[in-house]
């Protein structure tokens, strides 16, 4: 091998190795995502970009659904990005039920082993209080199409959009398996183009 091609292939290998560790990163830790549909409104808006969290659930194997190391599972309340279970697209949705609820999705309300997701109006906003969180719900349309009552199975979840009138998710493709998970949605991070960070 001549002089120049060696000092061509030391300086591609920190390159190489540098690019390595980016893509390992971004599938593995933390990623970004820019949301494309308004069914996560009024919480998420459309062309929002949203940090991603891929560690919250486990290490995962780079471009798998295998965890290398599992961690907690995906809470009521949470915001999720995911694998849809349908045709492969990536989506933003709310877990609202998790292995072993009995659950019921009836107008857009949630109830969960017959007990009702609590719903509050406030200035003009509906609010639903699912697990620890308390977020923005919007019940147009008639709530979407009714699910259930059903039990979600083992490793499995049932994922809904705030915009239930208007939301292809759960009810539509079913239950998602916990591998398709890919991270949990942490804040909306720029919004019209403009930095900021509102946590969901």
């Amino acid at each position: 091998m001549s002089t120049r091609k060696r000092s061509l292939l030391r300086d591609a290998v920190p390159v190489l190795m540098a690019c390595a560790v980016v893509l390992f990163a971004r599938a593995s830790f933390a990623d970004h995502y820019r949301v494309p549909s308004g069914s996560m409104e009024p919480t998420v808006h459309v062309e929002d970009q949203i940090c991603v969290n891929k560690l919250a659930y486990g290490l995962r194997v780079p471009v798998s659904q295998t965890y290398m190391v599992r961690g907690a599972s995906p809470s009521r309340g949470e915001v999720v990005v995911l694998t849809s279970p349908r045709d492969g697209q990536v989506l933003l949705k709310r877990v609202v039920a998790v292995p072993g609820d009995v659950v019921e999705v009836s107008e857009g309300h949630v109830r969960i082993g017959g007990t009702e997701v609590p719903v509050r109006a406030s200035d003009g906003t509906l609010l639903e209080a699912s697990g620890d969180h308390e977020h923005p719900v919007r019940l147009d349309d008639g709530g979407g199409p009714d699910f259930g009552p059903v039990t979600v199975p083992a490793d499995r979840f049932l994922v809904l959009g705030d915009n239930r009138g208007n939301s292809f998710d759960g009810r539509m493709f079913g239950w998602v398996p916990r591998g398709a998970i890919l991270g949990r949605a942490v804040a909306v991070c720029a919004r019209d183009g403009k930095p900021t960070w509102n946590p969901l």
